[in-house]
């Protein structure tokens, strides 16, 4: 059985935004299975258009690269269903392949997964 990483995605602040990219495709090179979920301002980078408008200075790649890499890793995204309310956002706005889930999908995804990780 694979290993899995779960990495919470809580912010758009490029310095919180990055990481979790870079970490979850160490762990996919490393044959684990990843998901990401994707809550409150963090919605931002899997808006349509979204990931474009977050840079980090001296980074390896953009955050498109790096999101077009997880998916093609096969990483599940997750996008917090009660958060997109909050921060007024519809399901439509957000790129392809997302699913949708709330706390409990979280939590039964960190009870199983070896490696737990937040930003």
């Amino acid at each position: 059985m694979a290993k899995k990483m779960v990495i919470f995605c809580g912010s758009d602040n490029p310095e919180k935004a990055f990481p979790p990219f870079m970490l979850g495709i160490g762990a996919q090179v490393m044959d684990m299975e990843l998901m990401m979920f994707f809550t409150t301002s963090g919605l931002n980078i899997l808006r349509k258009g979204g990931a474009e408008e977050i840079k980090l200075e001296g980074a390896p790649k953009t955050l498109p690269d790096f999101l077009n890499d997880v998916i093609e890793g096969g990483a599940k995204l997750v996008a917090c269903s009660a958060a997109l309310e909050m921060v007024g956002m519809k399901n439509e706005e957000l790129i392809d392949g997302v699913e949708f889930g709330g706390v409990a999908t979280f939590v039964d995804e960190a009870e199983t997964a070896d490696i737990v990780l937040t930003f």
